[in-house]
């Protein structure tokens, strides 16, 4: 499992095969293998080519995680403003995260 923090340009490197640096070939080797690559983009907004990129490395079995966070929980200051992003990660991840899980104790 890979869990990359990415550019789009990064993103176009590894929808291609392209694998110039390490995270590149680390990505195409995760994929490769059929484990798990999860990448948290960081740019919007999107355009045409960044969404067929996502599409294609999702087909390829990639996870596309904006890093986006989610306000469900009502977080209070940055911290648990990006903790939102943090947990969705860990999640992901396999993780057993204690965390805010929409619809469930209300």
């Amino acid at each position: 499992m890979i869990v990359c923090p990415c550019s789009m340009g990064t993103l176009a490197r590894i929808a291609t095969g392209i694998s110039n640096d390490l995270v590149t070939r680390a990505a195409d080797v995760v994929l490769k293998e059929r484990r798990r690559l999860i990448l948290v983009t960081r740019d919007t907004p999107l355009s045409l080519i960044h969404i067929n990129n996502m599409k294609t490395v999702t087909e390829a079995g990639g996870i596309i995680s904006p890093a986006c966070p989610s306000f469900y929980s009502n977080p209070v200051g940055t911290e648990a403003i990006a903790a939102t992003v943090v947990d969705r990660v860990l999640d992901l991840s396999g993780f057993n995260v204690s965390t805010y899980r929409w619809g469930e104790g209300e």
